[in-house]
């Protein structure tokens, strides 16, 4: 059974993963950890993205970390084919896969049925011309004759997802929301959730801050984008340079803003991204939640480990403790 941490940021996720990795080996087996962070692929963003460093992993095997130059656009269907891949190969091994992130989307690729249908140029170019000269709310109508799901969800303004949702349909043949992913595992898993109140939360997102400066997050930034102008390396690309932590520091090399104000950004971005996480898992009925700053946490998850292998966790979400961030 793979075992996911999952949750917002700053909740010590990478901290119970290496703990459940090194209670779940065996001397023959060596439990390994899977990534599953969106901005952790990238090489050379450490600091930023809070990469545990190599001499702080205790020897465990980390699969998907420093897989992507910064210049390249992360892929969430390159992502789970490799993923699974690593997952296989563990498997193979007789091993244990832990899996520890809080990009939602990659969690969900990773673990459940999810379908990535691919593109093609033509139509979407020829969808693109009949939203300029039809307009968007002709194609929404389309949208709502062919997958009325799918146009619910949507809405009319938005024009790139209605041209993906049609395209999807003259590819496949099949309505938009066949390709959407489902609340249903590809092998048995149990997801375990980090969760604290607010205000606990707030404080530990300040802190993290305060470690990143302190370890040198602005020499990082400095870094990685005067790579891209000239320097040595391919430097940021849009993907990377969006990142929380990334962008703000950059608005500030670009004077728009003074460190100061960058860094409280960083506070207040981070934040928000850590409610978003919390609202991405929160609907997920699946997810065992636990307190993050619980004493016992490991034995904790480790107990959830066995309830979920003996088949004990009879209710979806029937976690140790209620959600509380947001509430």
């Amino acid at each position: 059974m793979i075992v996911a941490v999952v949750g917002p940021t700053a909740t010590g996720k990478s901290d119970l993963a290496l703990d459940l990795a090194e209670a779940l080996s065996r001397p023959d087996a060596p439990a390994e950890i899977v990534n599953a962070d969106a901005y952790q692929l990238y090489r050379g963003m450490d600091v930023g993205t809070a990469k545990v460093p190599p001499a702080e992993r205790r020897g465990i095997v980390h699969h998907q970390l420093d897989v992507l130059d910064p210049d390249q656009d992360a892929s969430v269907a390159r992502y789970q084919s490799a993923a699974r891949a690593d997952l296989d190969a563990i498997a193979e091994r007789g091993a244990r896969a832990v899996v520890v992130g809080g990009s939602g989307l990659y969690v969900r690729a990773l673990l459940d049925h999810l379908d990535f249908p691919g593109t093609d140029p033509t139509v979407r170019a020829r969808l693109e011309l009949r939203a300029e000269s039809e307009g968007r709310r002709a194609l929404h109508d389309e949208l709502g004759r062919l997958d009325p799901a799918a146009a619910e969800s949507i809405g009319p303004s938005n024009t790139r997802r209605i041209v993906r949702a049609l395209e999807v349909i003259e590819i496949t043949g099949q309505p938009y929301t066949a390709n959407l992913p489902r609340q249903e595992y590809v092998r048995p898993a149990v997801q375990i959730g980090l969760d604290c109140d607010r205000e606990t939360l707030d404080a530990r997102v300040a802190g993290r801050v305060d470690r990143m400066w302190a370890a040198g997050l602005v020499d990082e930034v400095r870094r990685l984008a005067s790579a891209g102008q000239g320097g040595t390396g391919p430097g940021l690309g849009t993907t990377a340079a969006r990142a929380v932590g990334y962008a703000e520091v950059l608005r500030w090399f670009a004077g728009q803003s003074t460190e100061d104000e960058a860094r409280a950004a960083v506070v207040a971005n981070t934040r928000r991204l850590a409610r978003k996480q919390m609202g991405w898992f929160g609907r997920d009925p699946r997810v065992q939640w636990l307190d993050a700053g619980s004493p016992t946490l490991r034995d904790d998850a480790l107990a959830v480990v066995r309830a979920a292998e003996t088949g004990e966790l009879s209710a979806p979400g029937a976690g140790l403790v209620r959600r509380s961030l947001g509430s």
